[in-house]
């Protein structure tokens, strides 16, 4: 009998040694065992069709062609192609298309200069790759028929206001022969190579800097940027603390920056007079062998 008693008071002896396992290794392999079993017996998805294959390939198609055409509606028709293909990555972000719906809705309840067509004027006249020199203004004039698209520049016949006289003022002194064009156009520089551009592009009438900080600055700092890392030898001139700040990130070493006081009466007369920043541009670019500009061809 305690034979007996003792075959069931030792389980060992029901298993030869070699099958005997702790009971906790036992119960997970009988867990992947039946994981396995599980996982094989589920069901797997069919294979797609052509047909399947090709509807997907042209939704996907469909909604990238969407995707370009509300893309493109937001790219001004009037942007040069250079500028266009050089800044591409600008027009896909946010910040550009919030920009271009606010302008446009400014412009049905408001007078903004300048017309649209002159906004972009400064990419119009000059390759991307033509810029040579670089003069930084704030924003548009927001007179009728003043601005065009260029910074300090009026259109004709509007006479020149008194900071682009004052221009023409320090011209007189610095460059040998100049003279007053008796208008306030700068075509004839942008045509040159020399970028006219303000921070800001738009302006609601007669409300100076109503268009600040609506996404223009952020475009014109893509546009020195692009010109500060693709081109060399550029000449930048920074009139004033705003224009000053706006060209921090410019690289020194690759690039000339002239700095001075602003050319309006308020402050004019704290370096601006007398600065010869257009002589020193034709020094450096006739250093990087680069033509020289003509400022009286106006």
């Amino acid at each position: 009998m305690a034979a007996v008693l003792g075959i069931w008071s030792s389980p060992r002896c029901l298993f030869p040694a070699s099958l005997s396992l702790p009971l906790t290794r036992s119960f997970s392999l009988f867990q992947v065992a039946k994981r396995s079993k599980n996982d094989s017996c589920s069901p797997r998805s069919p294979p797609l069709s052509p047909e399947q294959l090709e509807r997907i390939r042209k939704n996907k198609e469909a909604a990238l062609q969407r995707l370009a055409a509300r893309t493109a509606s937001y790219i001004p028709a009037e942007l040069g192609q250079s500028w266009r293909v050089s800044l591409a990555g600008e027009f896909s972000k946010p910040y550009f298309t919030q920009l271009m719906t606010f302008v446009a809705e400014e412009r049905k309840r408001y007078t903004v200069y300048p017309p649209q067509h002159q906004v972009f004027s400064w990419t119009q006249l000059c390759d991307i790759r033509d810029v040579k020199v670089v003069i930084l203004g704030q924003d548009p004039y927001h007179g009728p028929g003043q601005a065009h698209g260029l910074c300090f520049s009026v259109q004709r016949p509007v006479p020149p206001p008194p900071s682009l006289e004052n221009i023409y003022k320090e011209l007189a002194t610095d460059i040998e022969g100049f003279s007053h064009p008796g208008h306030g156009d700068l075509t004839g520089w942008a045509k040159q190579g020399v970028l006219l551009l303000n921070a800001v592009l738009t302006v609601r009438a007669h409300q100076a800097n109503s268009h600040r900080e609506r996404g223009w600055e952020q475009l014109t700092d893509a546009v020195v940027a692009w010109l500060n890392v693709n081109l060399d030898g550029l000449v930048f001139m920074l009139w004033g603390s705003y224009a000053q700040k706006k060209g921090d990130s410019i690289d020194r070493k690759r690039h000339h920056v002239l700095q001075t006081a602003h050319p309006s009466p308020l402050s004019v007369h704290r370096g601006f007079f007398g600065c010869k920043h257009f002589s020193k541009t034709n020094e450096f670019l006739k250093k990087s062998g680069k033509r020289l500009i003509d400022w009286s061809a106006l």
